[in-house]
């Protein structure tokens, strides 16, 4: 075998690796060899004519069997190494998403006990709320009907003061009042008569004792110290007669009815008036009547 021999062609793999979707690798490889050079190639034909027939060429390796085999040991390693990444990436996930899991079934357990809590609470606000609107509800009706009876008892009680204003006015048809009258000591009913007999006799109307079904003075609440004189007379007529009569006589004298004219000695300028026997309501009716005419300047009325 000649020293001076020319190695044969250096051959090149080029190795590629292909990565898949669902994590599997796979390697490919592809052996170029260099083509040889002119000189080389007939210094290797010279080389193989020298060998001899017996020598053989078993101990050598064929290069494209030997990388192939190293290419498939990298395809192994690579696959490997993949498939324990993603063994301890599916386990590091399982982890995340137990602890994941365990948190959520606490926050759910407290989220649940929170809401029952919620809707205990709900259910009696609700209850509350039911309640309360059926009172209202009872309550409503109960105004209504406490309105209305009393509107009925307002009418009531207007139809009884006009039934009980007819009676008073009818009762005192045939009385009239003296006014400021001076009230004299140990006053008595004898002298009232006496004082009404007088006056009747001033104004010149026939009047006696008999006509006089009852006299006295009315008792004032107030600090009136001369509260007026009523006298009921037997018949309306009567009562008219001399309430004219009075009126005449104040209208020709330029003295109007005083004390004296009811036999007084002393106090016998004092004013006196008559007038008709008029019930509350009615006397507030004709005061007011009266301050509208004096308000109006009213002559005639």
């Amino acid at each position: 075998m000649p020293l001076k021999r020319t190695p044969p062609p250096q051959a090149h793999t080029n190795v590629d690796i292909v990565v898949h979707p669902d994590g599997v690798s796979t390697a490919s490889s592809t052996v170029v060899i260099a083509p040889p050079r002119k000189s080389d190639m007939l210094i290797h034909m010279d080389t193989v004519l020298n060998k001899s027939a017996s020598d053989s060429d078993l101990s050598r390796t064929n290069p494209t069997t030997t990388v192939s085999q190293r290419n498939k040991r990298g395809r192994e390693q690579i696959e490997d190494s993949i498939s324990n990444q993603m063994d301890d990436f599916k386990e590091e996930m399982r982890k995340l998403f137990k602890l994941f899991s365990a948190s959520q079934t606490k926050e759910l357990k407290q989220l649940n006990t929170a809401l029952k809590e919620i809707q205990n609470s709900n259910n009696n606000i609700e209850s509350s709320v039911a309640y309360l609107a059926a009172q209202n509800e009872e309550f409503k009706q109960r105004i209504v009907e406490l309105e209305t009876q009393a509107k009925q008892d307002r009418n009531y009680i207007t139809m009884l003061e006009s039934k009980l204003e007819e009676i008073q006015i009818a009762s005192r048809k045939s009385s009239f009042e003296i006014k400021n009258v001076p009230k004299m000591p140990k006053e008595n009913k004898e002298e009232l008569i006496e004082m009404m007999i007088n006056l009747s006799k001033s104004v010149d109307c026939s009047f006696s004792k008999s006509d006089i079904n009852d006299i006295y003075r009315v008792r004032s609440k107030s600090d009136n110290k001369n509260p007026p004189i009523v006298v009921e007379t037997k018949s309306t007529l009567l009562k008219v007669e001399l309430l004219k009569l009075a009126k005449l006589f104040n209208t020709k004298h330029k003295s109007k009815l005083c004390g004296k004219h009811l036999g007084y000695k002393t106090q016998e300028d004092i004013p006196i008036f008559l007038s008709e026997y008029l019930t509350p309501k009615s006397a507030r009716l004709y005061f007011l009547a009266r301050d509208l005419a004096k308000s109006k300047n009213f002559k005639f009325c």
